[in-house]
């Protein structure tokens, strides 16, 4: 059961952002804009990490500018007030929503802007998009009372169901025309690439408010459940890593062993002499991308000791470690009582 609450987003201090007083001039807001886009922008950066960094600084500052370098909406968003200072939660009014099909929460399809963007101005910019009403949707209405609230909610997936993606079965608690709270069963369709953070827009499915012409959006945010084998690389979201145990000797001698992937079990070859913490990469048994290729498997090699030695075996590992002239300390040097 997912249970709807009232959407709301963090405030975005766009002056803050562009370094700028409130008060200032046209031009002032202009020159920071191109100051920063050119010390921020993703194809001057070589470095991986700071690309990535540089990426989201600079759709920051781009956003900032659609407010803030046009006139009209400038107005506009200065009508919040002080009092939406200090990243506080800003819940719009009836009416207001976002355009496009589905959001993915600051890195959408539709110029990757916040939240509180596409909350304020409805997926509209100002320099760069034409403009739009504080509240628009897309279409326009003749109030701000036509439209009733968005409403979000937390959706819990599973990986495979994230991976496989298409039509899932969920079910609301909503309210109905008499204010009490009742079941709703909705089918939604997950798209290709969903991941975790991200959110979809369900037009039409939010609250009507009594009066309203007709109903809000729902935004579902998408979380995932822990998996038994599999967690997702934070640094590159297409990916998985699965932990691997080798017994000692198959590090040391090298196997071949089975590995479980989303499209079933697969042969993995341990090279010989394998390392603890050394991964192997599985090509294409990742998470399907929006472009419909894959991403990869790091399989992570985990040694771990037998738990049931024998006295046979407890023999040939002592007589193992007279053979082994290996020291895997040898770089902490000597150590002992008062460094000796």
């Amino acid at each position: 059961m997912i249970t709807l609450k009232a959407m709301s987003v963090k405030y975005r201090d766009y002056y803050e952002v562009l370094g700028v007083p409130r008060d200032a001039t046209a031009k002032a807001i202009k020159d920071a804009y191109r100051k920063l886009a050119r010390q921020y922008h993703p194809d001057l950066q070589t470095v991986p990490a700071k690309k990535k960094t540089s990426e989201e600084k600079f759709k920051e500052i781009n956003e900032a500018y659609e407010v803030l370098g046009d006139q009209e909406n400038r107005k506009k968003y200065n009508r919040l007030g002080a009092r939406w200072k200090d990243g506080m939660d800003f819940t719009p009014p009836p009416g207001s929503g976002q355009s496009g099909g589905w959001t993915t929460g600051g890195e959408g399809f539709a110029g990757g802007f916040s939240d509180f963007f596409d909350t304020m101005f409805g997926g509209r910019g100002g320099p760069s998009s034409g403009g739009g009403g504080p509240w628009e949707t897309g279409e326009r209405t003749r109030s701000g009372h036509d439209k009733g609230s968005d409403l979000e909610a937390e959706l819990t997936l599973s990986l495979e169901e994230l991976a496989q993606g298409g039509t899932r079965r969920v079910t609301l608690t909503a309210r109905d025309a008499s204010g009490h709270l009742r079941p709703k069963e909705l089918d939604i369709t997950l798209p290709q690439g969903l991941r975790p953070g991200e959110r979809m827009r369900l037009k039409g499915q939010g609250a009507t408010n009594g009066r309203a012409a007709r109903p809000g959006d729902l935004y579902l945010k998408i979380s995932l459940r822990p998996h038994q084998f599999y967690s997702l690389i934070e640094e590159s979201p297409n990916d998985l890593q699965l932990d691997l145990p080798l017994l000692p000797w198959e590090a040391v001698l090298g196997e071949d062993v089975t590995v479980p992937t989303l499209d079933g079990p697969v042969s993995l070859r341990v090279p010989l002499g394998s390392q603890g913490a050394q991964r192997l990469r599985l090509r294409g048994k990742g998470l399907p991308k929006r472009d419909g290729t894959r991403g990869d498997l790091y399989v992570r090699l985990v040694l771990v000791a037998p738990k049931t030695a024998g006295p046979r075996e407890h023999e040939l590992y002592a007589e193992l470690s007279k053979l082994s002239t290996e020291d895997p300390r040898s770089a902490f040097g000597k150590t002992g009582p008062a460094g000796r």
